[in-house]
């Protein structure tokens, strides 16, 4: 079975199974874990900031953030496909009491006019704008890239009525290699960044939040809060380390794979691709006569797994457990299935 549904699938390598067993570990609630603070120096320093803590999940990344920035009643600015909208579960409402703005952006990526006419103004019967967060690469946008200079446009209003940015950027380093420009200077333009190890990186579990040394002494009280405080989790920190020292450059096969599949796909009748700028390619299937689970199941059937998106939308995400062959073999089975119908 070849699994596209996610880049969330892959397995650890042999190589980062024996760099798991061969961790010293420690307590990390008390912060005596000396894989867990190799990790974070390795991501505070990728990423230009001053420190790191390591949490079990993208999720509580997002959402210690946000709870770091924001107050009940207080409103954040999001596109309406983001992933802290749509995919954690309503937390910023249910653990902070939090109210999300959602604009619709292109691809996911809002612009700072969008963004300038959404700030509440300075009046009672407002929430207050307290934080604007934005997603890069982009899920639902398909893997697009936040332009820079846009990130750049967004920040100096940010600066000017001093309102603090979040980057929700689980596959930032995606969006790294893709474009060539660097991780900090990405980093640089938000007070936190979160970044997940666990998907295109490869590592079986795990996230990052960096930012400055006070904010992190904040964040690591809400992970506890939030039930985030971790022990022996050196195990976990070093397949993490792995992931950043070894598969960030490899996620350029990923983005190639993609644009293989989408030109497998864009050749068939009745298929529409969407825009491929990293690993995640999305198509359409009405023009088939046909709805998302149909062709889910027939895919299935051929063995390989895909998501559902919508009723006429899916989801194939590459990964470094689905390169070369299987890419080849992915192809075929879209051939075979879309054609048939």
């Amino acid at each position: 079975m070849i699994d596209l549904r996610s880049d969330t699938v892959t397995k650890p390598t042999p190589e980062m199974r024996k760099a798991m067993a061969q961790a010293e570990v420690g307590d990390d609630v008390y912060n005596e874990d000396t894989t867990v603070h190799r990790l974070q120096e390795k991501a505070a320093a990728l990423l230009g900031k001053e420190a790191a803590l390591f949490v079990p999940s993208g999720t509580m990344a997002n959402q210690i953030s946000i709870r770091l920035h924001a107050r009940p009643g207080d409103e954040i600015i999001v596109d309406e496909n983001s992933h802290v909208f749509l995919f954690e579960g309503g937390a910023a409402a249910a653990l902070s009491g939090v109210q999300t703005q959602c604009l619709s952006g292109n691809r996911g990526i809002l612009n700072v006019d969008m963004i300038k006419n959404a700030i509440r103004g300075k009046d009672d019967h407002f929430p207050r704008t307290q934080l604007i967060a934005l997603e890069n690469t982009h899920n639902r946008g398909g893997g697009s890239i936040y332009p820079i200079e846009t990130i750049r446009e967004i920040r100096k209003l940010a600066l000017s009525l001093k309102i603090p940015m979040h980057l929700d950027g689980a596959r930032l380093m995606n969006a790294v290699v893709a474009s060539g420009v660097s991780a900090e200077e990405y980093s640089g333009n938000f007070e936190t960044v979160s970044l997940c190890l666990s998907k295109g990186l490869g590592a079986p579990v795990g996230s990052l939040v960096c930012s400055d040394r006070a904010r992190i002494a904040e964040l690591r009280r809400y992970r506890k809060i939030f039930g985030g405080g971790m022990r022996q989790v050196g195990v976990l920190a070093a397949a993490g380390l792995y992931a950043l020292e070894h598969n960030i450059e490899r996620l350029d096969e990923d983005h190639q794979s993609a644009k293989k599949l989408g030109s497998c796909l864009s050749d068939l009748r009745g298929v529409q691709v969407s825009e491929i700028e990293t690993n995640i390619v999305i198509f359409d299937v009405s023009g088939l006569k046909r709805n998302s689970s149909e062709v889910q199941s027939a895919l299935k059937a051929e063995g390989l797994l895909v998501g559902a998106i919508n009723l006429t939308s899916l989801r194939a995400v590459t990964h470094l457990d689905a390169t070369g062959a299987p890419i080849d073999a992915a192809c075929a089975s879209f051939q075979k299935v879309l054609s048939a119908f």
